[in-house]
């Protein structure tokens, strides 16, 4: 199937969505061209389809994601990905806060640092950072894992539910309710198999898995303290 080119310039967002959707058959190859930050690209696209985003863009885009592969070529806004269903968004650079805010499924890989709450509230799937996650990452994630090759910020992991956080490099500090415990062979090897199709498994890398100490799971107003520390 040959490539389809889509220009995003000073046109309405409408107008080139609607072009990108009626592109996205399955298999299909589209570039998208000429950027410029803008937000909202790309949002609610159908499985099987591959689109290349040339240049950054801005918020939310690749949002409400139910199986396409994206690829951003620099950098992404906020809430990359947010509420995606499934499919690969990969961002060749820096990424904003909440990347895969509420996502439930499919990979976001971010090849550089992200901002604040990486993984906020995500309900399912994985996120692989080669850099940083910002402040606060994985607050309240109910399911999923967050995975950080480069260290983490300040709040790192605060308030999770189900969901993992795992780092590999220092810790700025965590967040409130956060229990870090040493992972079996098992769940070592479960990571390792998210990060080799990215071509990142290294079996040497000491990880610090975090989850919840499940304190505020059984909330009493008698422990108010520990809510009002969020």
């Amino acid at each position: 199937m040959s490539e389809v080119v889509i220009e995003v310039g000073d046109r309405p967002i409408r107008d080139v969505n609607e072009d990108i959707q009626a592109a996205c058959k399955p298999g299909a190859h589209l570039r998208i061209v000429d950027t410029l930050s803008r937000h909202n690209l790309g949002i609610g696209l159908p499985p099987g389809a591959n689109i290349h985003f040339e240049g950054s863009v801005g918020y939310y885009c690749g949002g409400l994601n139910t199986g396409s592969t994206l690829t951003i070529e620099r950098n992404a806004g906020w809430a990359v990905g947010e509420g995606m269903a499934d499919g690969h968004i990969t961002v060749d650079g820096y990424a904003g806060m909440s990347v895969g805010a509420a996502m439930i499924g499919g990979t976001i890989h971010v090849k550089g640092d992200t901002g604040p709450r990486c993984g906020v509230a995500m309900k399912g799937g994985n996120i692989v950072v080669e850099g940083k996650i910002g402040y606060q990452s994985g607050f309240m994630a109910h399911s999923g894992k967050i995975i950080a090759l480069g260290g983490a910020g300040e709040s790192c992991a605060d308030a999770l539910w189900e969901g993992e956080v795992w780092v590999c490099g220092d810790v700025k500090s965590l967040g409130v309710d956060v229990q870090v415990v040493e992972p079996t062979a098992e769940e070592v090897a479960e990571v390792d198999a998210i990060l080799e199709p990215l071509g990142l498994k290294d079996t040497s890398r000491d990880w610090r898995k975090m989850v919840s100490g499940q304190r505020l799971w059984y909330f009493e107003s008698r422990d108010a303290s520990a809510w009002l520390m969020i």
